[in-house]
């Protein structure tokens, strides 16, 4: 590709880019022949719009916190670069490369750090942070919203140095024409709760925005890689999306109010937090959700992080565990037991025998005549305040066998899944990057030949895109579709559909209107856009009204297709959570049932209705004089749905649960019960860890604790998970 560059001598260049460094779906990435120390970006579709806009950012850039490490810590455009047709059009920029640095998440990720980076230590991990937060601030402090704030446009050192890249993609104000150059993108796990379920490419972002997001990363460093707003769900059933617990305000650490989760059994404790960054997280994630201006600034995370730098102390045992001199023990060691011996900072004699890269062996635990068992009283799930609590009845206690070795396997899988899940929490995060490549390649030349497509190779290309998760990609193809066949309502679909999955929700919807005007009897138009407005129930203050715009929805769609089992599906589940706050429950659970049972009258092998249909006979029976009755009904219905797809985690997790519980009402099942319940929960938490399915598995591995124990720590601490072979 030829280029244009102009030096500042007025002198042009001719630039002939030939080796790719990577390509995406804005532009492509080449190495520059006769600089080394810089990197050119290309797009695909240049725009006076966004010419503009690196002009203003050439014009205006921010300072560099690390100028004087001889480091660059923005990776800022540093030239225009245009085409070599004449026609002078900008087409894209020099900016520095960047050399020896691997994103953010390699750090936080325990795994990834041991891997590539096993030194860095605690200390390190204080420094990247104030480092990350120092960038901010100097962004900030040029009027600049990074916007799409995310662990993939945050590059680290081994020496805790930071680099923020995608500078482009920031939100930048012009001055001279009063225009704000939007951030069209975000990522749900860092937006705040005011911007969840909007539209960024109609919001002007703040300060604040971007401060929210800065104190997940922060947290994410410092907690080893835990999420802010992750935990174990304590509500009935499916736990909320990270975007409806930020929305809510659900702090899984809150201190001041109420929120539905607690901490994952292994995850750091709140304590080893220096009290300053305590102080900050609260402020960010608690004052800061009804007033984001309460969220402390970038600078106050650099002051924060400095004395918590500054308070930390050595352990005896280990020199590589640095932890703050407010604790009285270390953390560190305490968590590596935990663990079964997994370190989250190995020492350099461990480093240096490559120890810590040893795939541990695990072994069934031994027992004894005198194993404890758990509590011989019936278990009070309200005590726990884990699940929806039962009514009190008249039943037998339920004492468990006096066999040992019942669960000996279970201890073994947490053996296993403990250190497994520390891996999976922060592989979840960057699982795009393992989509298929082949696919990917695909879809990128394809669209490099956009330049004159029917509307067929378009909207087939748009479906290869989806059909790998390219939703960006899908949306494009099934525009430019669109724009040869304006009236065609089911590119309409597929491109809300793929706005729906971006959680782009008000783009789905005018694309599911839109369709509807073309053709009033698309009935998927209905079906997808009813199940918008269930989702946006979420997020909705009137949620009634948006419950009743979806079951409207559905009945339409019902109306001119009385066969569609999706309809039935969503209105059940709309119908069932309804019930939850109606003044008739009993009659919309029936009503629910109605339709669970119709869509299966339709269609028997939908899963997915059996599964429903037992959630809401589950939901009956915690307030039903005939609990056991429904109880059993629950179990054939998730049964059913397990026949007809045995991988369902969420499935065995629902039906350990009622196992344990029915259990506890004596008998002579319970100790059958209690062996299932047992079975269940173990293969929900398999298959969540071979799905990488990090919320099911959180279920999963509290409800192991629960049943097995009664209490996860004590389960923690009384498991032993040995390192050497029997």
């Amino acid at each position: 590709m030829q280029v244009l560059r102009y030096l500042p001598n007025q002198k042009i260049v001719h630039l002939n880019l030939t080796v790719s460094l990577g390509r995406g779906g804005e532009a492509c990435i080449y190495t520059v022949p006769t600089d080394a120390n810089a990197v050119a970006k290309v797009y695909h579709k240049p725009s006076e719009v966004q010419a503009r806009k690196l002009e203003v950012m050439l014009n205006h850039p921010p300072e560099n916190p690390t100028a004087s490490l001889g480091h660059i810590s923005i990776a800022w455009p540093t030239e225009l670069l245009r085409a070599a047709d004449g026609s002078d059009r900008i087409v894209g920029f020099l900016m520095p490369r960047i050399r020896g640095m691997r994103p953010i998440i390699d750090f936080y990720n325990p795994r990834t750090r041991r891997q590539h980076c096993p030194l860095f230590s605690y200390q390190y991990l204080l420094r990247t942070a104030r480092n990350l937060a120092a960038a901010f601030a100097a962004l900030h402090a040029s009027g600049y919203c990074v916007g799409d704030v995310n662990e993939s446009n945050i590059l680290v050192s081994d020496t805790a140095l930071v680099t923020v890249v995608d500078t482009d993609s920031f939100q930048v104000y012009d001055p001279d024409n009063d225009f704000v150059h939007r951030c069209p993108v975000g990522k749900p796990e860092f937006t705040p709760p005011e911007l969840q379920n909007k539209t960024f490419a109609k919001c002007d972002r703040a300060v604040p925005h971007d401060l929210f997001g800065l104190a997940v990363l922060i947290f994410q460093l410092l907690m080893e890689g835990t999420h802010p707003f992750s935990g174990i769900y304590q509500g009935a059933g499916e736990p909320p999306p990270y975007e409806a617990r930020i929305a809510a305000g659900h702090f899984t650490y809150s201190q001041n109010r109420s929120v539905p989760y607690v901490p994952t059994p292994i995850a750091p404790p709140w304590k080893i937090l220096h009290p300053s960054l305590q102080e900050l997280f609260l402020r960010c994630f608690e004052d800061g959700h009804s007033n984001p201006l309460l969220r402390p600034s970038a600078q106050s995370w650099v002051l924060a992080l400095a004395e918590a730098e500054d308070a930390l102390v050595s352990c005896s045992t280990n020199p590589q565990h640095r932890y703050s001199n407010h604790l009285e023990i270390c953390p560190w060691c305490e968590r590596s037991l935990r663990l079964g011996g997994r370190d989250p900072f190995p020492s350099p004699q461990v480093i240096a025998t490559r120890e810590h890269l040893k795939p541990r062996i695990t072994t069934r635990r031994r027992t004894s005549d005198t194993r404890r068992f758990p509590q011989t009283a019936a278990v009070s799930f309200q005590q726990h305040n884990y699940y929806t609590p039962i009514p009190p009845r008249k039943v037998r206690v339920y004492k468990p066998s006096s066999k040992a070795g019942l669960y000996s396997v279970i201890f073994a899988l947490l053996g296993i899944g403990t250190f497994f899940y520390l891996d999976l929490t922060n592989d979840l995060t960057s699982s795009y990057l393992r989509k298929d490549s082949l696919a990917q390649q695909s879809l990128i030349e394809s669209r490099d030949n956009h330049l004159n497509l029917s509307f067929a190779d378009y909207y087939k290309q748009g479906h290869a895109a989806y059909k790998v998760k390219k939703y960006d990609q899908a949306i494009e193809n099934f525009t430019l579709a669109i724009k040869k066949q304006p009236q065609h309502a089911k590119a309409f679909v597929n491109r809300g559909n793929s706005h729906y999955n971006l959680k782009d929700y008000d783009a789905a919807i005018a694309d599911y209107n839109q369709a509807i005007k073309i053709n009033p009897k698309e009935v998927k138009a209905y079906v997808n856009r009813g199940n918008v407005y269930y989702m946006q129930a979420e997020y909705s203050t009137d949620q009634d009204k948006n419950y009743n715009l979806a079951l409207a929805d559905f009945n339409t769609a019902l109306r001119l297709n009385p066969n569609e089992v999706e309809a039935y599906i969503r209105r059940g589940i709309v119908r069932a959570q309804m019930a939850k706050y109606s003044g008739d429950s009993q009659l919309d659970y029936q009503k629910a049932i109605a339709d669970f049972k119709q869509a299966i009258s339709l269609n028997p092998s939908r899963a997915e209705a059996h599964y429903q249909l037992g959630l809401v006979r589950y939901q009956i029976a915690q307030y039903s004089s005939n609990f056991e009755q429904e109880y059993t009904k629950a179990i054939a219905d998730f049964s059913r749905a397990i026949q007809i797809n045995p991988r369902l985690s969420k499935v065995y997790l629902k039906r350990g649960i009622v196992y344990h519980e029915l259990a506890q009402y004596g008998g002579n099942e319970s100790r059958s019960q209690q062996s299932k319940a047992v079975e269940d929960l173990q293969m929900a938490a398999k298959i969540s860890l071979e799905q990488d399915d990090e919320e099911s598995y959180q279920q999963a591995l509290s409800s192991i604790c629960i049943v097995v124990e009664n209490k996860c720590d004590t389960m923690f601490q009384n498991a032993t998970f040995s390192q050497k072979a029997r």
